[in-house]
């Protein structure tokens, strides 16, 4: 046992002083010594609740015979930091969250790990660093958030972002919007659509690493109570089998967490975190497969901010396991692999049915035999760029318009919601990629200022940063190479334009390749816009967008 290391032996008599410091028994030293990492906080609405699911873990840990013991993990509330500085602090945390882990385990000696994330870096900061450590470890979130009822129709946080553009643009009161702001997010999870933390979650589950309804049971209810002391509980047998992170997240398991990807319309994010997980486990996941897998995979959800079914729906449907049932009828996951519940996929879905058509559609009726997320590439973007198919209207599948260029975001939001964005306009917002930003923010404030001004079905918005899992329409991100680095984005001028073609998965700016040759000659790099701190270190650490904007020390290969 690894905890040997600081429990057994004369050597370790100080150790078990300081065990005995923290009140744990001799009997409590003599079994496993299981660590649970808690994202709980009091400033994230889907992280408020993980101190009852950890008080649960903790009890089912002690049931089955095990020493829980508790130590944190940051957070930040990703709609709280929108908009402004506090963005560029958020997919850097991804990191923090790993390095810290694999920190407090290898110098505190666990032999097992359950880990209780929610949002939308916790998720994959701490599958980075399960993978890294390879330990028996488990997952249980906090859950997903009920969605709120505006008038008689549900809503979510996507709502509130564009009932701010909807103000701008004078199709609605402030009246109206307070009522929007006291009741689309009403209860404690993660937000409630399938945007990144409910992405992120479901998953975890269809690569194994979670148990059944750990993406979808609402955060409120009882039920997920009862999943954490499982939870608990199933750690200590894994730990008995030695099932490891690296048995579950092999190569195929990740191909599955693709499939479930397309099928259910995950947030583009995915494709920043399931790239860097794999590089962590050892597994090479390029974007390039990405399209691969979406062309076979039909699209069976349309959650919002696609379509207006939320996660307590897709809970009651049957959740991930039933997606992943429908799937398997026409064999498109690899299902004789090992998970975290000590059984194979097949095992775990078998019996799993569809109760619910119109929120999971039956595989003989998808809503698009194409997967949700598509990458385009071209002279813009010749290393990708990500777009969520499934929630692009039909009218925007294609588009050429001329660009409106910006150089962070906020001059953008500016010029959207004072009217100077008009219907089939190309807004371009560079300088916002992992390095450039640095941090590569959400632009959710702008593709909800388009929404909410009505333009959502004629402007199209591309950029070298990301999108939230709640922006819908046209949105094309993680434009690699980004500017910072001179890539093609960084060359385009007010006027050029831009075609999109989402259905051949291209993206060009028409200019020719000698006009943007004499451009890049002429192109001077920017200064970083931070120099000191966190944010220093990540700019001269951080890959490409593509590559799934992991950090790397010089001489390391990606």
């Amino acid at each position: 046992m690894r905890s040997d290391s600081v429990l057994k032996g004369t050597q370790q008599a100080p150790h078990r002083s300081l065990f005995n410091a923290l009140g744990y028994t001799k009997e409590e030293r003599e079994r496993p010594l299981i660590g649970i990492v808690s994202s709980y906080n009091e400033i994230v609405p889907g992280h408020m609740n993980l101190d009852k699911i950890v008080d649960a873990v903790k009890m089912g840990v002690a049931m089955a015979g095990g020493t829980p013991v508790v130590f944190p993990a940051i957070a930040v509330c990703d709609g709280i930091a929108m908009g402004h500085v506090g963005m560029k602090y958020s997919l850097v945390t991804r990191d923090l969250i790993a390095d810290s882990t694999e920190c407090v385990v290898m110098a505190q000696g666990f032999d097992a790990l359950v880990c209780v994330p929610n949002c939308d870096k916790n998720v994959p900061g701490l599958l980075m660093a399960a993978a890294r450590l390879n330990i028996p470890t488990i997952f249980v979130s906090g859950g997903p958030m009920l969605a709120g009822r505006v008038r008689g129709e549900k809503r979510s946080l996507s709502s509130m972002f564009e009932a701010v553009g909807s103000v701008a643009a004078g199709t609605m009161d402030l009246e109206e919007l307070e009522e929007f702001e006291e009741k689309v997010c009403p209860t404690c999870g993660s937000c409630s659509g399938m945007y990144t933390a409910n992405s992120m979650n479901c998953l975890t589950e269809a690569i194994g690493m979670g148990l059944k309804g750990n993406g979808t049971i609402p955060a409120v209810y009882s039920e997920r109570i009862r999943l954490a002391k499982h939870a608990g509980m199933k750690i200590m047998e894994l730990l008995e089998k030695d099932i490891k992170p690296r048995d579950i997240m092999n190569k195929k398991a990740f191909m599955n967490a693709l499939t479930v990807d397309m099928a259910l319309g995950c947030s583009t994010n995915t494709m920043l975190h399931l790239p860097a997980i794999a590089y962590e486990a050892g597994v090479s996941l390029n974007l390039e497969i990405a399209n691969e897998i979406s062309a076979k995979t039909p699209n069976l959800c349309h959650l919002a901010p696609a379509g207006h079914t939320y996660m307590e729906d897709l809970n009651e449907a049957g959740g991930v396991y039933a997606v992943m049932n429908e799937l398997d009828k026409k064999g498109l996951l690899e299902t004789d692999l090992i998970t975290a519940t000590g059984r194979t996929v097949k095992e775990n879905i078998a019996g799993c049915i569809n109760k619910d058509v119109d929120v999971i559609r039956p595989i003989t009726n998808p809503y698009s035999e194409s997967g949700g997320i598509a990458v385009l590439k071209g002279n813009l973007a010749p290393d990708g760029s990500v777009v969520k198919r499934s929630a692009v209207d039909a009218k925007m599948m294609k588009h050429t318009g001329p660009a409106r260029v910006f150089d962070c975001e906020e001059d953008a939001i500016e010029a959207i919601k004072t009217g100077k964005i008009r219907a089939g306009d190309v807004v371009v917002i560079r300088y916002e990629g992992p390095k450039g930003g640095p941090g590569m923010r959400e632009m959710l404030n702008p593709t909800s200022a388009i929404a909410g001004m009505g333009l959502d079905l004629s402007v199209a918005l591309i950029t070298d940063g990301r999108f939230s899992g709640a922006s819908r329409g046209a949105s094309i991100g993680h434009v690699s190479p980004e500017a910072a680095v001179g890539g093609p984005i960084a060359l385009v001028m007010e006027g050029d334009f831009i075609s999109i073609d989402i259905p051949s998965n291209t993206i060009s700016v028409q200019v020719s390749d000698e006009i943007l040759k004499e451009r890049k000659a002429n192109w001077t790099p920017r200064k970083p816009k931070i120099t000191t701190g966190y944010l220093a270190r990540y700019h001269s650490m951080v890959t490409s967008g593509a590559n799934g904007a992991i950090l790397t020390v010089p001489g390391q290969d990606v």
